[in-house]
């Protein structure tokens, strides 16, 4: 593992600080996802974490390009079975990403006023309508037996924003200028582990919570499928009414009408 720092706390006091068992720190990375695809192909264990100071090659949900300079945080994180199915794991750290974010902007739950994180399904994370996080989930199997699972999270915190992208994506930092990596960092590390435990399907409570920052309901939608978005299933599909009924999509990417 490298030996970097992150807001001047080096690697192996962020993974006693997180309670996982390793964290490396990289300068440049061209994923750090795909950094940890390469620890679970090792036998690294579960809860493993990697960051990027900058990546070169982030991608997102069908291979998208994320846009990944300095000062964002850039992590992706090693998870070995038993686990829930990966478009549940999703919709669950969006709703912890969601909280975090809010955390950081101090945007208390009961306040009707300041900006409030929604979520696109599946794997979005909207401030004032500009993406501030994405989570991409990628399983490893061998045969029918899932071998791992990689998350990766990218959340733009006081990196640069692409002119050509500021009317789609915002930073933290644009809402707090102070803000910093470990900010993000310090709830969000230890959350994930957390989830792991949780049920194969989302729980009642889950799925109000969700509803509660459903960006996308209501709103019409071309791709994966022409309707009307109409929230989700327990099991993480999307339902959308099509004028004829309402279907489910279990998977791909959401472009508005």
């Amino acid at each position: 593992m490298a030996r970097l720092v992150v807001d001047d706390i080096p690697a192996a006091m962020l993974a006693r600080r997180w309670g996982i068992p390793q964290c490396g720190v990289f300068r440049t990375l061209p994923s750090s996802l795909d950094a940890i695809h390469d620890l679970g192909a090792q036998g690294a264990p579960a809860g493993s974490v990697i960051l990027a100071e900058e990546q070169t090659a982030g991608r997102g949900r069908d291979g998208r390009t994320w846009h990944s300079p300095a000062g964002g945080v850039w992590l992706g994180m090693l998870l070995r079975p038993p686990l829930p199915p990966a478009g549940v794991l999703s919709l669950r750290i969006g709703l912890v990403l969601a909280d975090v974010v809010e955390e950081v902007l101090g945007v208390r739950p009961t306040s009707m006023s300041g900006p409030r994180a929604a979520l696109k399904w599946p794997n979005d994370v909207l401030v004032d309508d500009r993406k501030v996080a994405g989570i991409l989930c990628e399983s490893r199997w061998q045969g029918d037996a899932l071998q791992w699972l990689g998350i990766g999270i990218g959340i733009n915190v006081a990196n640069e924003i692409p002119p050509a992208l500021a009317d789609r994506a915002i930073a933290l930092r644009e809402l707090r200028p102070h803000v910093r990596r470990l900010d993000v960092l310090d709830p969000l590390v230890p959350a994930l582990l957390r989830l792991t435990t949780h049920d194969a399907r989302l729980s009642e409570f889950e799925c109000a919570a969700f509803a509660r920052r459903d960006w996308l309901r209501g709103r019409q939608i071309r791709t994966p499928l022409t309707g009307r978005a109409a929230g989700i299933r327990p099991d993480g599909a999307l339902l959308v009414d099509t004028g004829a009924g309402t279907t489910m999509v279990q998977g791909g990417h959401v472009e508005l009408s």
